[in-house]
């Protein structure tokens, strides 16, 4: 599921800034991953099952494998390196674009107005997955297929609950000194 992580750093953190929790979706995000493998290896495995006396086309399905292994290397990369990274600030959101592309979206936990979660019926209990919706002032950022969604959804509480509590300090100290 997720990972806790003492003394991580990432690219962009900021002075004094901690580490909560990186995250991922669940492995069923993957699962055209999974279908871009078996399909090519499925269909270049029906020739040498008719045409049994034709040595070389047992030679098809190690191509399908091979072109499925490509296209699944492909989706695996996407899903491994789109991480979402918590700290006691902000929640950061990189997506993997592509093999060389990278997209990311940050958004403060403070300006953090609800978080909410659904688990899609049977399938998502047994695997553990569902949505996270996290909505602020700007918009809502959809997290599809999250792992362990209720897991996720009482740590970012936590953090969004303490990063008011500190904002709402803030303001206090400010409106006393003025």
């Amino acid at each position: 599921m997720a990972t806790h992580l003492q003394n991580a750093q990432f690219e962009g953190q900021r002075q004094g800034e901690e580490v909560l929790l990186v995250f991922r979706r669940h492995i069923i995000a993957m699962r055209k991953g999974f279908l871009g493998l078996l399909i090519p290896f499925a269909i270049s495995a029906i020739p040498p099952l008719i045409w049994q006396t034709q040595l070389e086309l047992f030679l098809l399905p190690l191509a399908g494998l091979a072109v499925g292994g490509v296209i699944f290397a492909y989706h695996f990369i996407i899903w491994y390196f789109s991480i979402f990274i918590l700290t006691d600030q902000r929640l950061r959101q990189v997506t993997q674009q592509g093999i060389f592309g990278s997209h990311v979206i940050e958004i403060k936990l403070a300006k953090i107005n609800a978080i909410s979660y659904q688990v899609p019926g049977f399938s998502g209990e047994l695997f553990g997955f569902g949505t996270l919706v996290i909505q602020t002032y700007v918009g809502d950022l959809v997290i599809h297929n999250a792992d362990h969604p209720h897991k996720l959804y009482n740590i970012l509480q936590d953090a969004a609950d303490a990063a008011g509590a500190d904002q709402k300090e803030l303001y206090e100290e400010e409106a006393s000194h003025a």
